[in-house]
């Protein structure tokens, strides 16, 4: 039981928590301008194929992380246009990304590497470790902190950026009258629609750094539908945190947590098909007791914009 429950198991957690926490405040985004995001996971997907298809090509895990980027933000947009501008029912549409994300990576990873299943290359080098200089020397705070892949380091700073400019910055409070009453932020003389695809952008962005950190952070390859439903336990991370990013920080760090004990429990003699369902039976948990007037909002607003 010691070695089950040991400080390397939150090093593991860290490590689980941030695909999570990345989509998780891409959907928060969203969330507070009035979209209910819930492509979330076709746009992790999406980011993750991207990245190992530029890594393959490049060699350069910069640029790879920048392609991918740009090629999920361009992706998100098509989310973007259809509920902004053509008003199609956010639910419908988010489940059509997620739909068209992994019939578009199993398509192209057929395509291009004319392999079926997985792409793996042994000379393909994925995100490094970053060992922090002055904590890495701290015998307890070092082994806990340091060593970590730089988009885990990134999703923590995010978050604390996110909390700053949503409580501290005129347009960040911009975003919450938009979400709250569009019609009085349209009076005030707030441009709604430019605001929500702000919020699409930003959710697009923080998709594929979470894809990323899955292709090329925890692992160094590519794998049909690997995503395996992360972005809908990020949507209910969102949810639980009550889309505020320390909320989400939280609840990202439960179910990266209760991932990376499903782990372990598998070194146990204990069925492996339970040990693969206990995140998914915590995030339907969560579901249950979770109370997020601001995804209620947005949730009656895509109900609302649906032709």
């Amino acid at each position: 039981m010691s070695s089950l429950f040991d400080l390397s198991l939150i090093d593991s957690t860290l490590r689980m928590m941030a695909p999570l926490l990345l989509a998780g405040l891409g959907g928060a985004i969203c969330a507070r301008v009035g979209i209910f995001n819930v492509g979330l996971d076709g746009l992790m997907l999406m980011g993750a194929f991207i990245g190992v298809a530029a890594n393959a090509f490049t060699n350069n895990i910069w640029l790879s992380i920048l392609i991918a980027v740009v090629g999920t933000l361009i992706f998100s947009l098509l989310f973007g246009y259809m509920v902004i501008h053509l008003q199609a029912n956010m639910i419908v549409t988010g489940i059509a990304i997620n739909f068209l994300s992994i019939g578009a990576t199993t398509f192209a990873l057929r395509t291009i590497f004319d392999v079926q299943g997985a792409y793996y290359n042994n000379e393909m080098v994925g995100l490094p470790t970053w060992r922090i200089p002055v904590i890495d020397d701290i015998p307890l705070l070092g082994n806990l902190l340091s060593g970590q892949s730089p988009v885990v380091y990134l999703g923590i700073l995010i978050t604390i950026a996110m909390y700053i400019f949503l409580k501290k910055s005129v347009l960040g409070s911009h975003f919450d009258a938009v979400g709250i009453n569009p019609v009085a932020a349209k009076s005030q003389g707030i441009k709604i629609k430019k605001i929500q695809y702000q919020a699409v952008i930003i959710s697009g962005i923080l998709c594929a750094l979470g894809g990323v950190q899955l292709s090329l952070g925890q692992v160094t390859m590519f794998s049909e539908n690997m995503t395996g439903g992360r972005g809908f336990i990020a949507l209910v991370a969102t949810m639980l945190g009550q889309s505020n990013p320390i909320g989400v920080f939280l609840s990202s760090s439960l179910f990266g947590f209760t991932e990376a004990i499903s782990i372990r429990f598998q070194g146990l003699n204990i069925p492996t098909n339970f040990t693969l369902m206990l995140p998914y039976v915590i995030t339907i948990l969560a579901m249950f007791i979770f109370k997020d007037r601001t995804q209620l909002n947005a949730m009656k607003n895509s109900q609302g914009s649906s032709r």
